[in-house]
């Protein structure tokens, strides 16, 4: 039975609460596996299985099954029986190739757990081991977890796999691998030639691993030996890179130039931790060149590869759009209704407000969703898609800025996806390096694809935009963003920057999220920015300090 009906399985129950913790101890030469318990029985007291279809176990998985099952699969692994560990899995295949790499080609030795207390059917454990290659070694110490579940075809308690619990940094279909590098290391410099680490801007770990993968063996160093993660499918269409987890031996780094401020980096760390899963990206519009780039969450790389409803900042497109067709103009009367319905869906203003009379730049200033939603059925399925490919350089896969990227997405919708998307909904995805972007391209009056490496380093060719604004369309946008920035949702934010700005704020629904997720961009000068704040609220309260803060301190 396939997996994907497992996991159907497993969300019918929650898991029994289990206490105390399993401990897997090594002792002289012998191996010894003992279970510890606060509650003794009791702990399984009334969360029995029961049996259903022909003896099958169903129902929550007991306390006792979470250690049997836990136990099993830790004592297993740790003997080097990758086989038999696997056999205590769901995926005894996936987990037997993985957990046999371990040993032979990750070169892990002496390897002990720890678990902890469990919380429900998930138990953590702390991993000490020692990783040892041709004659080099270092100790090893990480933590991880597994879940036990009930098999779908007879109620087995088993481990749940996912390569995550041999290492959390692994996605399925990754591998460890120790042995010499093949990337030699790089030492990243900034903008002024001082060195770039991830001691110093916590936000650029993802960046630098980034750097090496592409610059690492032309930039002229030499390898180092480590242990690493090797990216399988799954993670490099998801544009990971490998990521050094160990080094055992250092090699000689080259070195790659970036466009970072260290001015705007600091500033940019500094701006993002204030908020949970905040990011920020900062562009210079004349050049394109990327001056600082932030994560307030230090895995993924959100603010380069998040792919995220933009929410209202995508009006700026939209606009664009509806101004070259003529279906808006920024002095001309504008529907803004308090609500509106197209394609079967109703779709509503903030509160339900509604402008009477009003111009299409009250409501692109106050960000009113049904002025856009009613030219919906003046446009072509494909318009939107095409204003922001031919326009703005999005949504076709093809920037190069000298680390992975996620270029944004405008799929051609129709009906109701259609109307959603004019407003950064339906099938939208943006991050902020797009988002800052669109205001870079408003600045400047042409795209200019960013980037973090200058294209003279390797020759590569920078994606361009097939057309640009006519002057009175362009003309038109700047002032939206200029009043919007001024009098609008955006003027608590942008207060004191003026007069040569704009901006636009955004609030993205997001399913099963008590909270929008705030965006703001904005440009002032020869500074684009664009911020997001996930599950923060309106932009202009939480995204918006950020940006404004990094255009004030760069001017």
């Amino acid at each position: 039975m396939g997996k994907r009906r497992r996991v159907a399985e497993r969300r019918k129950t929650s898991p029994a609460v289990l206490g105390g913790m399993i401990a897997v101890v090594v002792g002289g030469a012998g191996f010894g596996v003992y279970a510890l318990y606060d509650g003794g029985a009791a702990a399984d007291e009334g969360s029995a299985a029961s049996a259903g279809r022909q003896g099958v176990k169903t129902g929550p998985v007991t306390a006792t099954e979470i250690r049997t099952a836990s136990t099993r699969f830790l004592t297993a692994w740790q003997h080097g029986k990758a086989a038999e560990a696997a056999s205590a899995t769901d995926e005894p295949s996936a987990a037997g190739k993985l957990l046999t790499g371990y040993a032979k080609s990750a070169h892990l030795k002496d390897v002990t757990f720890t678990p902890g207390a469990a919380k429900g059917a998930k138990v953590p454990f702390t991993v000490k081991a020692t990783v040892a290659y041709k004659g080099l070694s270092k100790p090893l110490t990480y933590t991880s977890s597994l879940t036990v579940v009930r098999r779908a075809s007879d109620g087995e308690p088993l481990v749940d796999w996912h390569a995550a619990v041999v290492h959390p940094d692994l996605r399925d279909g990754d591998t460890l691998v120790t042995g010499e590098s093949g990337t030699p290391p790089v030492k990243a410099l900034d903008r002024d030639g001082a060195q770039i680490t991830a001691a110093k801007y916590p936000s650029l770990g993802t960046v630098l691993d980034g750097l090496r993968e592409k610059y690492g063996k032309r930039a002229g160093g030499t390898a180092g030996v480590e242990l690493r993660v090797v990216r399988g499918k799954e993670a490099k269409e998801a544009k990971l890179s490998d990521k050094t987890l160990l080094e055992l031996s250092k090699g000689t780094p080259g070195t790659v130039k970036t466009t970072l401020s260290p001015t705007l980096q600091a500033a940019a760390e500094q701006q993002v931790a204030k908020r949970a899963r905040a990011s920020v990206v900062v562009l210079r519009p004349s050049t394109g060149e990327i001056l600082a780039v932030a994560n307030s969450g230090h895995g993924f790389n959100t603010a380069f590869q998040g792919s995220l409803a933009p929410g209202s900042t995508m009006k700026i497109i939209t606009s664009s759009l509806l101004l070259d067709k003529g279906l808006a103009g920024v002095d001309k009367t504008h529907p803004c209704p308090k609500t509106f319905t197209y394609g079967g869906w109703k779709f509503h203003n903030d509160d339900d407000f509604e402008i009477k009379g009003g111009t299409f730049k009250a409501s692109f200033a106050r960000s009113c969703n049904t002025a856009f939603i009613s030219q919906a059925k003046k446009l072509d399925d494909d318009d939107l898609t095409k204003q922001a490919q031919q326009v703005f350089g999005l949504s076709m896969n093809d920037w190069a800025i000298g680390v992975p990227t996620f270029d944004g997405s405008v799929p051609v919708q129709s009906a109701a996806q259609k109307a959603a998307s004019l407003i950064g909904q339906g099938g939208v995805r943006m991050n902020p390096l797009n988002m800052a972007s669109v205001a870079s391209t408003v600045r400047s009056g042409t795209f200019r694809q960013p980037y973090l490496v200058a294209p003279s380093v390797d020759h590569r060719t920078l994606a361009t935009a097939s057309r640009t604004l006519s002057a009175k369309t362009l003309s038109q946008l700047r002032e939206l963003m200029r009043y919007t920035a001024e009098a609008g949702t955006a003027a608590e934010a942008m207060s004191g920057l003026g007069p040569d700005y704009g901006a636009k704020t955004g609030s993205a629904e997001v399913d099963g999220q008590k909270k929008p997720n705030g965006w703001f961009t904005a440009y002032r000068g020869d500074l684009a920015a664009a911020g997001v704040v996930q599950a923060g609220g309106h932009g202009g309260d939480t995204a918006g300090p950020i940006v404004a803060k990094l255009l004030k301190l760069g001017s």
